[in-house]
């Protein structure tokens, strides 16, 4: 996050620098802050209308509901509201501003196919996000790679059509530096993004194996959602972060280049981790 904010405020520098006008970085950063404010207030409502997902039945569902409240009692959390998304890919997200405005949705597909331990380790995972404000910490980093790209199309855009003194107040070697990495700022923010999002799948999964207390659970939910080949029916990039596994489907084994762009770590590493929790 620390690189994330660096990172922000050096390509604010230098726009504002090259174009001698400093009213273009502050119309930026205060469209960036009211964005973030509308993810972070609004993020469980544009997840759950993203997923076409509808809150689950107390009645029809109630064993989901019985595992949910157990979890959340266990995790000294409020119960979060409860939704369900018809689709058979196993799958599931938590969304939600805090933990009192939280939700959890899994698929149909997550119930017809797991087992109650199973279906536990992927709520407590889902729980864990919620009580280790995840749903905040991949907000910001979203918002912050979003903004990126905005203040460099905005720039190249405003470069290409002239204005401002860049002229006169920038060297020709520095306003190439310059725009080379303003080029490069959106690609580094968006894999600062994806780390982020991959460090706190593998915290959510300790977090949830701790709170089960029984991480070969999890570890075979795991197991069974990766191996699902079709993707979600309404999966987008924008949503994609906040599912337990990749919702666009099963991928071949992982290289290099796949694990940097990435939503989330290799299962393998992550039934990896999990089983080296077992006491």
């Amino acid at each position: 996050m620390i690189g994330f904010f660096v990172l922000v405020m050096a390509v604010g520098w230098f726009v504002s620098m090259y174009f001698g006008e400093p009213l273009y970085l502050y119309v930026a950063v205060a469209f960036s802050i009211g964005m973030n404010i509308t993810a972070y207030w609004f993020s469980d409502k544009i997840a759950l209308s993203s997923a076409h997902a509808k809150e689950a039945d107390s009645v029809k569902y109630l064993e989901l509901h019985r595992i949910v409240e157990n979890l959340a009692i266990t995790a000294g959390l409020p119960k979060p509201r409860v939704y369900i998304i018809e689709d058979p890919a196993p799958n599931a997200f938590a969304a939600g501003r805090d933990p009192k405005h939280s939700v959890v949705a899994v698929t149909t597909g997550l119930l017809e196919r797991l087992e109650r331990s199973e279906l536990e380790g992927v709520i407590a995972h889902e729980l864990s996000h919620i009580g280790n404000r995840d749903i905040l910490v991949m907000t910001v980093a979203v918002v912050l790679a979003g903004f990126l790209s905005v203040l460099a199309d905005l720039f190249l855009r405003m470069s290409i059509f002239g204005g401002g003194d860049r002229d006169r107040n920038v060297h020709p070697a520095v306003a190439i530096i310059g725009v080379v990495g303003i080029i490069l700022a959106p690609i580094a923010a968006q894999l600062i993004h994806l780390a982020i999002s991959r460090r706190r799948e593998f915290l959510a999964d300790a977090s949830g194996a701790l709170l089960t207390r029984y991480p070969d659970g999890l570890a075979s939910a795991l197991g069974k959602i990766s191996s699902y080949q079709a993707p979600l029916k309404h999966a987008t990039s924008a949503t994609a972060h906040l599912y337990i596994s990749n919702p666009f489907g099963a991928a071949g084994a992982g290289n290099f280049m796949r694990k940097m762009f990435s939503t989330h770590p290799p299962v393998e590493e992550r039934i990896t981790a999990l089983m080296g929790m077992r006491t």
